[in-house]
């Protein structure tokens, strides 16, 4: 069509232009590039080897999702998704609408209010859900713990008695929890609920500590957007069968049926309808999941591709990585900064890298600090990141010697 048409002439033509710079600046294209363009941070690159003929081969397309087949694929991927997470007896798992923003919402909505509340944010989607508490839930007796775009809050002064909202990963800013969560007491009367959206499948999730964790499924696995999981503890289900909301639940919200939790929706069935054709893309990712060794693969998978950016950084001055600390350092959503380079001199080198087809949509988001935002889970091969760090470094390189 005439808008695709315009896009490919612009890439040409971007092309030509950054190649011509930097053959008269005597900078040498690196020879290989990525065998994936794919670093964006959601929704994300497909698994390794993935195909649509593979993958939906046995999708239950144009079936209704209460029928026998589709029942049976909505449990085996809760099943799945239990098993190779290692949730503890008595966790339920289910899937819910408006992907992890709306199993975060459902989560706030149908628990919050019987105790104060502290929420600790450090990126934008944290400070969305601390809007929401005071702004839409009207919650009078909320505690904000903020931390700036690269460093963690005091999560230590956070009240057991309270109950604690806070993300496991920091999507927008490449912070992330210390492993163990030992700031959340083993003995504390609160709930917690985590949105771990872009650490689960990638982190070691402390189950000890969480009471309520979401994600969605286009993150470390690859999948399709739009359907959310919702994972509650024992804890979580007594505060739902204990607890009535003062305010009116709408129907994507509601988890009780006669007061009590309704197992149904934790066994496959669903509150909307789902798109089966999803379901199948992401049966094939738990089976994928499987098939290279289970959740430790995952995890090593994206801390080697970590590995391989902190390599890079640390030959590189000019290169350094938005998280202060290296334990709080995210081995998914990595961001980056180029404290010598303007807004402008930064999105040069995104153009670059983009119209090469080097690296799509890493761009650090529109309310962080200028940068780059390189996704490095479990999905991506670590030599294609090897290989971004060459083109990165040329980028660098054109951009500079043409300011």
């Amino acid at each position: 069509d005439a808008i695709g048409s315009y896009e490919r002439s612009t890439r040409v033509w971007l092309n030509s232009v950054f190649g011509i710079v930097g053959i008269a600046m005597g900078v040498e294209k690196p020879l290989k590039k990525p065998s994936s363009a794919c670093f964006s941070s959601g929704p994300c690159k497909k698994r390794p080897g993935y195909t649509l003929e593979l993958a939906l081969k046995d999708a239950a397309l144009g079936r209704s999702h209460r029928h026998k087949l589709c029942a049976e694929k909505l449990k085996k991927s809760i099943d799945d998704t239990k098993r190779i997470l290692g949730l503890p007896e008595g966790y339920k798992c289910a899937i819910v609408p408006a992907s992890d923003t709306g199993a975060v919402e459902m989560a706030m909505w149908s628990l919050l209010g019987p105790r104060p509340v502290d929420v600790c944010f450090w990126e934008s989607f944290g400070k969305g859900w601390a809007d929401d508490l005071k702004n839409e839930l009207k919650l009078s007796d909320v505690r904000e713990f903020k931390g700036d775009y690269g460093v963690l809050p005091p999560l230590e002064q956070t009240n057991p008695d309270h109950d604690i909202v806070f993300t496991w990963n920091g999507t927008t800013s490449g912070v992330r929890v210390r492993d163990g969560a030992e700031w959340i007491s083993d003995d504390r009367k609160g709930l917690t609920i985590c949105d771990a959206t872009s650490g689960v499948f990638a982190m070691d999730i402390p189950w000890n500590k969480i009471d309520v964790l979401t994600y969605s499924w286009q993150k470390v696995l690859g999948g399709e957007a739009a359907h959310g999981m919702l994972i509650l503890s024992p804890r979580a289900i007594e505060r739902l069968e204990s607890y009535t909301p003062a305010w009116p639940l709408p129907k994507i919200f509601r988890m009780l049926k006669k007061g009590k939790l309704d197992e149904a929706l934790f066994e496959g069935s669903v509150i909307n309808t789902v798109s089966m054709m999803c379901v199948e893309d992401y049966l094939d990712a738990l089976k994928w999941v499987d098939q290279i060794g289970g959740l430790p693969a995952l995890i090593q998978r994206s801390k080697a591709n970590l590995g391989a950016l902190e390599r890079f950084v640390a030959e590189h001055d000019w290169i350094e990585f938005l998280a202060k600390d290296p334990d709080t350092r995210s081995n998914t959503s990595v961001c980056v900064i180029m404290p010598t380079l303007d807004k402008a001199q930064v999105k040069e080198i995104q153009k670059l890298l983009e119209s090469e087809h080097v690296a799509y949509d890493i761009g650090s988001y529109r309310d962080a600090p200028p940068g780059l935002r390189i996704w490095c889970g479990a999905t991506v091969e670590v030599e294609d990141i090897e290989n971004l760090c060459n083109w990165l470094s040329y980028a660098y390189a054109v951009v500079t010697k043409s300011a």
